[in-house]
């Protein structure tokens, strides 16, 4: 048994594959850093909406606020219109 392999390995098709491999890793590490920018800017972007719904829910009028201003507007018309005739 020799110890020299059947089909020799030819050297220009081994810096192909070589070349290959680069380029494939080349796209795949780009592609990991395009992502990791779109995960990096689309987390600021719901930070900032989420400071947005805060500042939006901190100054609406709860509900129950606006029926008293309602009633109350309601019953200063009435007592106006009995006080009138």
């Amino acid at each position: 048994m020799s110890a020299e392999p059947e089909h020799p390995v030819v050297h220009g098709e081994l810096a192909e594959l070589r070349r290959r491999l680069d380029v494939a890793y080349a796209r795949v590490e780009g592609g990991l850093a395009l992502l990791s920018h779109r995960a990096e800017e689309t987390a600021k972007e719901v930070d900032d909406l989420h400071t947005r719904m805060a500042s939006l829910e901190h100054t609406r009028w709860p509900l129950p606020s606006l029926a008293v201003l309602t009633a109350l507007g309601a019953l200063v018309v009435t007592v106006w219109q009995a006080l009138a005739r």
